[in-house]
């Protein structure tokens, strides 16, 4: 009893070092490169501090550079090709749109920009009885779909105005005029979501919200739709903390970091939040 007692205790301090070396790394990389800044941010002894950094170079997480500090080392950068050939949008995604889906009972879309339209990459239909024409593969107008406004959020004014009058010539049904849609464009990258108010289908509306990779950059997009008659104006605006959270999650996967991110980040676990049925 006395020797699994200890195997236990081992056990947990091994952790406990774990997480703290995870944590000197994650504070290196937020640019807390001096070991008295590192040991402040972190709570910890310069002495401590310093055993797990010196680790770290040992195994090549970290560099060193004398009177400029510590920066993330070349193992990072080979972990980090691994990681990026082994993960994909799709499957990055793919437990947070079931997670969405089944909280909400709605049809989850993830579509990524391609030539010029909204490529739809995954669909996940929903428990209600409501029938979205969406197919995997198919490819759909940018300012009609809330894919495709989330795709856009990033882009200035007069690329925004280009595509509009792109489609308009192409001669895709739209009855929103652009000084409207412009509005509405401005209104949407400030809140972060975007709508589809029964715009490129008929009596089909849906939140939708961006997805960034590692560099901020959005690569792809998630969007919840149902019928009208599940989706009036006030549980449009009640989804998009979930339909954000949901895009945020997949983001953070991506390699994605909010900018406030809290130091003790790779200790914390965010919860996964569900949407209302």
């Amino acid at each position: 009893m006395i020797e699994a007692d200890g195997d236990e205790a081992k056990g947990g301090a091994a952790s406990r070092t774990l997480v703290r070396g995870l944590e000197v790394l994650h504070a290196v990389s937020c640019g807390h490169a001096e070991l008295g800044d590192l040991a402040t941010t972190l709570g910890l002894t310069r002495s401590t501090t310093h055993r797990l950094a010196s680790t770290l170079v040992e195994h090549r997480y970290l560099s060193f550079t004398p009177r400029v500090g510590y920066s993330l080392g070349p193992k990072l950068l080979e972990l980090g090709f691994i990681a990026g050939r082994q993960m994909n949008v799709t499957k990055a995604a793919r437990e947070h749109l079931e997670l969405l889906s089944s909280g909400s009972g709605d049809t989850v879309h993830l579509g990524v920009l391609e030539g010029g339209k909204v490529l739809y990459l995954d669909k996940i239909p929903g428990s209600r009885r409501v029938d979205i024409s969406s197919r995997i593969g198919e490819r759909q107008p940018l300012r009609s779909t809330g894919l495709g406004k989330a795709l856009l959020l990033d882009e200035p004014t007069a690329r925004l105005r280009d595509i509009y009058e792109a489609e308009q010539r192409e001669g895709f049904r739209y009855s929103v005029e652009l000084s409207e849609w412009l509005r509405r464009m401005k209104d949407y990258r400030a809140s972060g979501v975007a709508f589809d108010l029964e715009e490129n289908e008929d009596r089909v509306r849906c939140v939708a919200a961006p997805i960034r990779d590692v560099s901020s950059k959005i690569v792809a997009a998630i969007s919840l739709s149902s019928a009208g008659q599940y989706m009036d104006d006030t549980r449009m605006e009640r989804l998009t903390a979930d339909v954000k959270a949901a895009a945020e999650a997949i983001s953070r996967d991506l390699g994605w970091r909010a900018a406030q991110a809290n130091i003790a980040g790779p200790s914390t676990t965010a919860s996964r939040k569900r949407g209302p049925a």
